[in-house]
Parts: structure tokens; C-alpha cells; sequence
């Protein structure tokens, strides 16, 4: 999100809404990004509030899934509930498609033919796919909550993480709460002022004046003449060059803020809107254990409908009903099929684009037109938690200019002694991933370590051995999830949704939440919704 401005008729300058909104949430922080988002008509809590009500006889109606992700297990449990005769073909050997844990002992394979062997302590663990839920994601959490899945805190922003960038303050990181304070703070200065010349008068009251100078003088850590200096006030919020401690050295010593100059030039601020944006506010949640524990969970439900090793080749349709071609990973010579009266489709459309399948034009241009984001997650392996025990980094996201992009610090485990795992790398979209991606496995563990030393030194010495998935390699979905843009939703989102005869579709891709799992129940729930309501009416 760029924060550019666009001319109006008259040469005068006008902010778009978006970089609005990227301003409002980089210098106001959470609350007024989503006051603002709100009240643009950009966000709202979701509309979920419990599974649909399936009323009415099917009749003994079956219906064929494929694929056991979220959507297809979401679709599986409340089709079966309903009365239907319900049988899933998923082409892993385990349930839960990208919902997806890599522990010790596990084996990575990708396309072309490389494997990894994870040498991961027993206990840890990374996820490649979805890490964190929004507190937000109502469908998923109600799923969670009636499944049983046990959530813990995942932490989006720790003020004492980096914000690093490679040509500013001698390539040394910074920590988040130093340049928050002192942008945030410096930006008030610069406000308050302008209030002081009269420079508002047209705009506010002489009332609201003078509460606008009190409110920026405690939101920006201001002295009483309005301004941001080395401090115990300014202290408080950006932290301290000696803390506050007992005895003879217990009273604290200010830290001296960055010059606004310097952090402007180092582009750091850009990275403080990913606290602000909505989908990444706190509270956000993981299940304790892993992502995994969501997909397990489901398939404690569906497992026995569940058809493993199975690769769809071909989907057929007729006015009565679906015939779907698969063969079985571990004997791909033998053609199988199964049938159904009706089919809900979650495989993802990199892949459903490759196969013979029995749609309408429309559904087919649909299929073809999305592409899939390239995205890689590196997981390192090192001897002992430093970034806890040397740098007090307890959870939370690092971020850089680097091409690994970010550095995420595990949510679980805190204050063990002992190994643990970091997110090494999270590259999503651009040139990075896609260098990332043709690199071979141990090329990227090589690089995320090289890279990730220049934020931690510590690397060197404590790394041990690291896992690397590159979604586009991933052979059962070419790609992290859907990529779509404003021209392609209006040309065939709706097309994309409509049931084809005896065919629906569901999954990330057929949401407004694309790569998120929350988006992938949703879609499901639909699709159900309106094939039981095709159903008992036929």
C-alpha cells in the first residue's frame, strides 16, 4: 500500500481512500484505522452466526466432495448432519489441506522431486500454510469452539521486536517501540504546533482547539511546550536508555528519539501499519499444538467418508448426476471412479484448471482467469530461544527490507530453555518469493539463515536445521491461495459462485477472504446453504 497523491481537476492535492487509511492507521494506530474503516464502508464484523439451518428432506441425496480441506470437511459435517449420503476424495494421505503442521519426522515432497526430511525437536513445530486466526473470524472460531480445539494467543505485535532496514542507522535494527513513539510522537510535535499558529482555526472550535493540544500532548509523549524531547515522558512510551531499577542506580535514564528525518528517510513507518490493519488486530489466536489441530478436528468427524491418495483426473456431469475419475497416488495405473447426485468442488483452481471437467462456458473462463499467489515460509531450527533469553523478544514480527521479509518469533514455549523455532522467512507475492521459489530447499534454509544474521548475529552459531515450502511446488496446490483483482472479481466472481448443473465450487478462492481459512468455511457454508435449497426442490 503506497501513500502517494492523486491531483484533482483543480491541481489540488487529494488523498485516496486507501492511503488514507494507511496514514490514518501507520500515525493513529488500531482503533482509528478501523473507526475510519468502518465508517468508508470497508469493514465489519463477519455476519457468521452458526451454520445454516439445512431444513427440509433430501432424501437420501448424495453428494461428492473433493477434497478434504477446511471448506470440504466444513461441507462434509453439515451435509452428513442434514441427511445426506456424503463421500470425500482428498489427494493427500492426511486431512486439512493448507491448514497444515510441519513437525520432526514429517516428509516434505515437492515439485521436482525434491524432499525434505524434518529433523525438528519433538514438541516443535512450523506452519507453512495458515499461522494465526483474527478475532474476528467468527466461523472458524465457533468450529474450533464446538470441535474442541484448544486456541492460545498469537502474537501479531510485540513492541520490543525490529523493524530493520538494510541502508538506515548502519543496517541496525530498531525496535518497534522506539520508532512508534518517536514517529508518533514527533508527528504531534509538528501537529501541535500548527494548532498553536491558529493554522486550524477554520476547522475546529476554539473549545476543541485547546482539547486537541491536551490530547496530543499525552498521545505523543509531549513535554509542556508541546514538544517530543529526551525524557522520563517520552521514556515511557519508547522505552529507556537505563530502566528503572532498586537501590543506587534505580532511577531511570531517558533514551534519545530518532530525528523524525531519519525515520522518515528509512522508510520504517511503512511497516507500522501492519499492527493497524484489521485483519492482523489483536487478539489474534493459534491452536495450542499447531495449526493442524483445526484439520484433525474435523476429520475426528469425517474421517471414516474420507478417501485418501486420491488424485481427481476428470469430472463429469448429466442431468442426474457427477461422475468423478481419480486414481490412487500409490498406484496412479488404475483408474477409479466415484458418483454422486451432486458435487461440491474445494479443489483450488491452479489445479481444477489443469482437469477435463463438465462446466459451462462461463465456470470454465471463470476456472482459468484466477491466478494463485506465489508465497515461501522458511522454519529454522536453532539450539536455544536467544531471541528470548539475549534480546527479551517474547512473540511478535520482526520486519525487514531484507528479502526474507520477516521474521516471526513462535507463540508457544515461552521462557523454556532450550531449542525453538522461528518463522525465518515469510515471503508472499513479488520478486522474493518468486527467487525463493526456484531455489532449492536447502538454498532457501542457506539464505534465510545469511539473511536473517544481519538482524540476529546469533544465527551463526545456534542454528541447527531448518524446513522450506514454496506454495507454488506444493503439488497439491500450485500456489498459496487466490489472487484476485477488482477486474477479475467483476468479470467472474459470480460465475465462479453459481451452482453448474450438479457442480458447486468452494474454497478460499470463492471468498472476499482469499488465504485466509475463515473465508474457506464461509464459502462452504454458502454452497451448501443454496445446493440444499436446489436440492429440495427438485
Amino acid at each position: 500500500m503506497n501513500c502517494g497523491w492523486d491531483r484533482g481537476v483543480q491541481n489540488e492535492p487529494v488523498v485516496k481512500r486507501r492511503d488514507l487509511l494507511a496514514l490514518i492507521g501507520t500515525i493513529a494506530g488500531s482503533s482509528a484505522m478501523y473507526h475510519a474503516m468502518t465508517s468508508l464502508g470497508f469493514a465489519s464484523e463477519s455476519a457468521y452466526r452458526g451454520p445454516p439451518r439445512l431444513a427440509g428432506d433430501p432424501r437420501g441425496a448424495s453428494v461428492l466432495i473433493l477434497g478434504a480441506g477446511l471448506a470440504g470437511m466444513t461441507a462434509a459435517l453439515e451435509l452428513r448432519k442434514a441427511g445426506y449420503k456424503v463421500q470425500v476424495l482428498e489427494f493427500n494421505n492426511r486431512a486439512g489441506g493448507r491448514n497444515w503442521t510441519i513437525r520432526g519426522g514429517d516428509t516434505v515432497v515437492e515439485l521436482g522431486g525434491f524432499t525434505q526430511k524434518c529433523q525438528f525437536e519433538q514438541g516443535l513445530y512450523i506452519n507453512p500454510g495458515p499461522w494465526r486466526i483474527p478475532y474476528h473470524h467468527h466461523a472458524l472460531l465457533d468450529y474450533c469452539r464446538r470441535l474442541n480445539v484448544t486456541l492460545e494467543p498469537f502474537i501479531q505485535l510485540n513492541h520490543n521486536a525490529y523493524l530493520h532496514a538494510t541502508r538506515a542507522f548502519d543496517g541496525a535494527p530498531q525496535r518497534i517501540r522506539s520508532i512508534k513513539a518517536d514517529f508518533q510522537g514527533q508527528l504531534s510535535e509538528l501537529l501541535a504546533k500548527v494548532t498553536q499558529q491558529g493554522k486550524l482555526d477554520e476547522a475546529i472550535t476554539k473549545e476543541d482547539r485547546e482539547i486537541l493540544l491536551q490530547s496530543l500532548r499525552a498521545w505523543g509523549a509531549l513535554d509542556r511546550d508541546y514538544r517530543y524531547n529526551a525524557n522520563l515522558i517520552s521514556a515511557a512510551f519508547r522505552g529507556y536508555a537505563r530502566d528503572p531499577g532498586g537501590g543506587l542506580t534505580a532511577a531511570p535514564v531517558p533514551g534519545e528519539p530518532v530525528a523524525l528525518s531519519e525515520i522518515l528517510r528509512s522508510r520504517l513507518w511503512r511497516y507500522l501499519q501492519a499492527f493497524s490493519l484489521y485483519n492482523f488486530q489483536t487478539t489474534m489466536f493459534q491452536p495450542v499444538g499447531g495449526m493442524d489441530m483445526i484439520g484433525k478436528a474435523f476429520a475426528r468427524e469425517v474421517g471414516d467418508v474420507i478417501r485418501y491418495n486420491a488424485k481427481v483426473t476428470q469430472i463429469r456431469q448429466n442431468g442426474s448426476g457427477v461422475t468423478v475419475s481419480y486414481v490412487d497416488t500409490a498406484n496412479p495405473s488404475a483408474v477409479q471412479q466415484a458418483t454422486a447426485d451432486w458435487c461440491i468442488c474445494t479443489i483450488p483452481l491452479s489445479i481444477l484448471s489443469q482437469l477435463a471437467i463438465d462446466v459451462s462456458a462461463p465456470l470454465r473462463n471463470a476456472i482459468d482467469a484466477l491466478p494463485y499467489a506465489g508465497a515461501v515460509k522458511i522454519g529454522l531450527q536453532f539450539k536455544r530461544r536467544f531471541w528470548e533469553e539475549d534480546e527479551a523478544i517474547y512473540g511478535g514480527i520482526s520486519f525487514t527490507d531484507l528479502p526474507i521479509r520477516q521474521i516471526s518469533y513462535p507463540s508457544y514455549g515461552f521462557n523454556r530453555a532450550g531449542r525453538g523455532i522461528l518463522l525465518g522467512a515469510y515471503l508472499f507475492e513479488g520478486a522474493n518469493a518468486y527467487e525463493f521459489t526456484a531455489m532449492t530447499p536447502s538454498e532457501r534454509v542457506a539464505s534465510a539463515v545469511e539473511f536473517g544474521a544481519m538482524i540476529h548475529p546469533q544465527y551463526k552459531a545456534e542454528f541447527e536445521t531448518g524446513v522450506a515450502v514454496a506454495w507454488h511446488r506444493v503439488p497439491f496446490t500450485l500456489g498459496c491461495s487466490g489472487e484476485w483483482t477488482d477486474a477479475g472479481r467483476a468479470q467472474h466472481y459470480r460465475n465462479l459462485c453459481q451452482i453448474d448443473g450438479r457442480i458447486v465450487l468452494a474454497g478460499e478462492h470463492v471468498s472476499h477472504l482469499p488465504a485466509w481459512q475463515e473465508g474457506a468455511i464461509l464459502s462452504s457454508l454458502d454452497a451448501i446453504a443454496r445446493l440444499h435449497e436446489r436440492v429440495v426442490k427438485t
